[in-house]
């Protein structure tokens, strides 16, 4: 596991089960690994904390959604979520 990764599974730790946690985490640290190199865990934990939902997953996805509004290279902002593109989504790889 990366720095990131660690950091981020620690702070979401105390607002959500630990295998989520770990999910949100890995999720982040893949973003940041394709779209946002110099991305921190104090950037993220920010963000959260002005998200404005109520519950983690929601949050979160908020959060996913604000870092790929942030980056004009990243046009979906899904497979980054807490349930990816989730069930309701079109198929990712059909048109590709």
């Amino acid at each position: 596991m990366s720095e990131l990764t660690d950091a981020l599974t620690t702070a979401f730790a105390d607002e959500t089960d630990d295998e989520i946690a770990q999910t949100a985490a890995e999720n982040i640290a893949n973003f940041a690994e394709e779209y946002d190199e110099d991305l921190t865990s104090d950037r993220v934990t920010d963000l959260l904390a002005d998200a404005p939902y109520d519950g983690f997953d929601r949050q979160f996805n908020w959060v996913i959604g604000e870092l790929a509004a942030e980056n004009e290279d990243c046009t979906d902002s899904r497979p980054f979520r807490i349930d990816g593109f989730g069930e309701l989504a079109a198929d990712p790889d059909i048109g590709t």
